[in-house]
């Protein structure tokens, strides 16, 4: 499991079961590109920038990733 002392949680995807669902953090004290992180139930993160996270989340809102959500 990803070590998450020290991180602000955002948000928890899932969250209904206890599988250490995917969750959104912000790392105050890492650099600016890296600042914002994801965690997997696998134990593994992405960390990114806040204009990656930013663009990221432009593009799920006009709806450029909703096909990859589809079974």
């Amino acid at each position: 499991m990803t070590d998450t002392n020290g991180l602000e949680p955002v948000a928890t995807f899932c969250g209904e079961c206890n599988c250490g669902c995917p969750q959104l953090f912000v790392d105050p004290d890492a650099p600016a590109e890296q600042r914002i992180i994801l965690t997997d139930d696998f134990g593994q993160r992405v960390q990114m920038s806040f204009d990656q996270f930013s663009n990221l989340v432009s593009d799920a809102k006009s709806g450029k990733l909703d096909g990859i959500a589809l079974p």
